[in-house]
């Protein structure tokens, strides 16, 4: 950051600059008993179109005063701060529309088994994690995903009794919805062979009807009870350590998810203490209704207003409520967190305390519940209800979500990470309304992108590279998989950008750079909307601005 004598070197940067003189005569002067910050120096979207600016002026209470701002100003060099872009791509702050900051914490500082590649590695890694771990105690880890895997299969309790007979072991699948357990768990947990299933769960067993240690969705809470509860340092810890991490990747908010209602306090204090790097839309658990009734423990980056109901589970571990059987399980199709009936009461209160619904559904079933409910009970688009994940849609529910005026939270990397399971669970005919980005958008809705961290890496550049290529991390894709769902580079932008702000009732302070709005800005080092598709990958994040103050800088 540099000081500069403002009045002769800003005007030197941008003379010739056409949009100076329409904010001149929009604003007539800017405040100089005030500091003032301009970023310029590369190239810089503004989220309107394709349109680009020399220069953002940003006040000292963190909004825009101008785009390539007035040049008849005679600035000090005590009311002047020059952010210096060095060829660096700005663009509006991009914010993940769906992801667990407390996760994304606890992914940090946990056992973490992101990228584990096989059974044999998953054992090999629990075993060295076991070394100097009293007997008894437990070892919890997250993270693995068997997509890939040359065993072809998920683990169970026999892999991780080999080497620990003594240890519960406590392992969850990278999309949260089910964990493997070993023996010494399961029985601490008081799960055995003639354990019944409870409703919403499934205790997965073999042939001879033996539990295998596979527990998905409600099935897992017996076992997940072993794990010692978080202390208020605990908790600190990984939200400190998750919103350092997230600003670092580029990201200016995230729409977070799942929040425990005991943690809105712990958010706030750390956010007035400065300790908190990041814009927060929060969306409690269930039990949190009053916290979003009241809009309790909001600040000037924290809104806490939603609340998070589950229709249904994952894919990858078959929980996802389809309308037919699973292709590759005709046994099962899926698992049934919230009945409609119990959705309507739900949705009836939330209108009542005029409270945000973000609504879990990937399978085709439980998204269909969800727009029949919302369509029976009249309930009003202005509310702004979202589908999280709106991932598996049948054709004939495609343009209902737009028309009833419900948005669609979707993560691009669950398209391109699915690749590997998605055509088994359910067969070529039921890829057409799987991730279908576009069609959406062409029957009018509005898309939320997000990453869904920790189940999936949670960086922009991942995002925005599955949005427009559609493809896996190593360029791969098939017609199967509708490459014509991709979305244009424009279309990718508004769902990290302008589509969040919507869903957060913020279109007014954020997602695009314009007079009056909040200064949020991310820059990587090049242009991601012009580079070779595969070149998004490697753009690295050189600063990240929150209200006007810079809370990353790669420098």
């Amino acid at each position: 950051m540099r000081r500069l004598v403002g009045a002769a070197l800003a005007t030197a940067l941008l003379v010739g600059c056409q949009a100076a003189q329409d904010d001149a005569a929009e604003l007539e002067t800017l405040d100089a008993s005030s500091a003032l910050t301009i970023f310029t120096g590369g190239t810089i979207y503004t989220g309107n179109g394709d349109e680009t600016v020399e220069a953002v002026s940003v006040d000292s209470d963190g909004r825009i005063v101008a785009l390539s701002p007035p040049m008849s100003q005679d600035w000090s060099e005590d009311e002047v701060t020059l952010i210096d872009l060095n060829g660096a791509v700005m663009f509006p702050g991009f914010t993940d529309g769906h992801a667990h900051l407390f996760g994304i914490g606890q992914r940090e500082l946990t056992l973490n088994l992101e990228g584990t590649a096989s059974i044999t590695e998953l054992v090999t890694r629990i075993e060295s994690e076991l070394q100097g771990l009293p007997a008894g105690q437990v070892l919890f880890g997250m993270g693995w995903i068997e997509t890939g895997w040359p065993e072809g299969r998920m683990p169970n309790a026999a892999d991780l009794d080999a080497v620990s007979p003594d240890n519960p072991i406590i392992l969850t699948r990278a999309d949260g919805h089910a964990l493997v357990a070993n023996s010494a768990a399961l029985v601490a947990a008081g799960i055995d062979d003639a354990t019944p299933d409870v409703e919403g769960g499934k205790i997965e067993r073999d042939a001879n009807g033996k539990a295998t240690g596979i527990l998905i969705d409600f099935a897992m809470g017996q076992v997940l009870a072993l794990i010692s509860q978080p202390t208020e340092q605990d908790i600190i810890r990984a939200y400190t350590v998750g919103s350092a991490n997230y600003s670092a990747r580029g990201w200016t908010g995230i729409h977070n998810m799942t929040v425990d209602p005991a943690h809105a306090s712990v958010m706030e204090r750390l956010d007035l203490e400065g300790r908190l790097p990041l814009r927060l839309h929060n969306a409690f658990d269930e039990t949190g209704f009053e916290i979003a009734a009241g809009r309790l423990n909001e600040t000037n980056t924290i809104t806490n207003r939603a609340v998070k109901l589950y229709m249904d589970g994952a894919l990858g571990s078959r929980g996802a409520l389809l309308l037919e059987p699973y292709a590759d399980r005709p046994d099962t199709s899926g698992l049934s967190l919230l009945e409609p009936s119990a959705l309507a009461q739900l949705m009836a209160r939330a209108e009542e305390a005029d409270v945000q619904l973000a609504i879990h559904a990937i399978g085709d079933l439980a998204n269909r519940r969800i727009m029949d409910t919302f369509e029976a009970g009249e309930h009003d688009a202005e509310d702004r209800w979202r589908i999280e994940h709106t991932q598996i849609l049948h054709p004939d529910d495609i343009a209902r979500v737009g028309t009833l005026g419900l948005i669609a939270s979707m993560q691009p990397s669950h398209a391109i990470g699915d690749f590997k399971f998605a055509p088994d669970r359910l067969g070529r005919d039921r890829l057409y309304g799987a991730y279908a980005w576009q069609s959406l958008l062409e029957t009018g809705a509005i898309i939320v992108g997000g990453s869904d961290a920790p189940v999936e890496v949670g960086t922009p550049q991942i995002e925005f590279y599955a949005a427009v290529a559609r493809k896996d991390l190593e360029g791969f894709s098939t017609e199967d998989w509708y490459p014509e769902e991709a979305l244009t580079r424009a279309q990718a932008l508004t769902l990290f950008t302008t589509a969040p702000a919507y869903a957060a009732f913020m279109e007014d302070e954020l997602g695009t750079i314009e007079v009056g709005k909040l200064a949020d800005f991310t820059v990587f080092d090049r242009d991601i909307m012009t580079v070779p598709e595969g070149e998004i990958l490697q753009a690295e994040t050189v600063m990240t601005v929150i209200h006007g103050e810079i809370v990353y800088s790669k420098d």
